[in-house]
């Protein structure tokens, strides 16, 4: 008898479904010079199917030079496009679903070098607010500060995207009751990384969200520089984050932590995850393996 109700048991737990994952992410790579793009896709798409939330695609471009036409994914199948990429245009077709996408209330999540791309596409600019290198400069639009307790939009005074040697520095959480950075200690303690700045845009429709002081002793800016931002695009949210350059930097709990909760708020417009609570306070880093 005893066995005849464990079987019984068994079976009722075989019966009842798994909580599937209600969201589908698609991340976009295939160029991103000066990085490792098809390890941090990896690390990207790990960190997203790991909070049980996202299933997540990949779509890769050609490799560089090569025919781009064909390169058009069905973007309205997913709340959320993750970029990692940098290179080579898409086909006009392309852009034109993207910038409707996202008009339309598609999710997007300008991921590190990705900041980097498309200098001349003038909508992916007012999408991600400010971006830095590909001959950026003043012509490009303003550079997005903190000062004075708010933002502040200044004029590059240099070309626009610089950063020194990767190391630690301190975060320091501008926007408190963003779903995103809620609950979020007010400063926390980065893993070594590229800290941008002087990323310059439209920067309209932009909130900063957190940043970091960009140390002049590390061929920085001097000023406080935006690491974490939002951006309203017609009825679509981008969460836009400079950190990550490598794994690396991916262990660091407070990039995790912030980037599948910006990537829950761009898909959704609320975060459901909670901090976890080996997120990094300002003494040290917290990494994960």
């Amino acid at each position: 008898m005893r066995n005849r109700v464990m079987a019984l048991d068994a079976a009722l737990l075989l019966a009842i479904p798994l909580q599937a994952a209600t969201h589908k992410a698609l991340i976009i790579d295939g160029e991103n010079p000066y990085h490792a793009w098809k390890e941090n896709t990896q690390v990207l798409k790990k960190l997203l199917e790991d909070t049980k939330l996202f299933t997540v695609d990949v779509a890769t471009t050609p490799p560089k030079g090569s025919d781009m036409s064909g390169f058009k994914p069905d973007l309205t199948a997913y709340s959320v496009v993750v970029l990692n990429y940098n290179g080579d245009a898409f086909p006009a077709e392309t852009n034109a679903a993207f910038e409707k996408y996202v008009r339309d209330g598609g999710g997007v999540v300008v991921y590190h070098a990705s900041s980097s791309a498309f200098p001349e596409w003038k909508e992916f600019n007012e999408i991600m607010g400010v971006g830095g290198w590909g001959g950026r400069n003043a012509g490009s639009g303003k550079s997005a500060r903190w000062r004075d307790g708010k933002l502040s939009l200044d004029t590059p005074e240099r070309n626009c995207g610089n950063h020194g040697q990767r190391l630690p520095f301190l975060v320091t959480i501008r926007e408190p009751k963003n779903p995103i950075t809620k609950g979020l200690p007010s400063t926390w303690m980065h893993a070594g990384d590229e800290l941008y700045d002087t990323l310059c845009g439209p920067a309209e429709n932009l909130d900063l969200l957190a940043t970091a002081h960009s140390d002049t002793s590390n061929k920085g800016s001097g000023q406080e520089e935006p690491m974490l931002m939002i951006v309203r695009y017609g009825k679509g949210r981008v969460f836009h984050t400079t950190l990550g350059h490598d794994a690396a930097a991916m262990s660091c709990v407070g990039f995790i932590t912030t980037f599948d909760r910006g990537t829950e708020w761009a898909a959704t417009g609320k975060v459901t995850q909670k901090v976890p609570a080996d997120f990094p306070g300002a003494d040290k880093p917290s990494l994960r393996p």
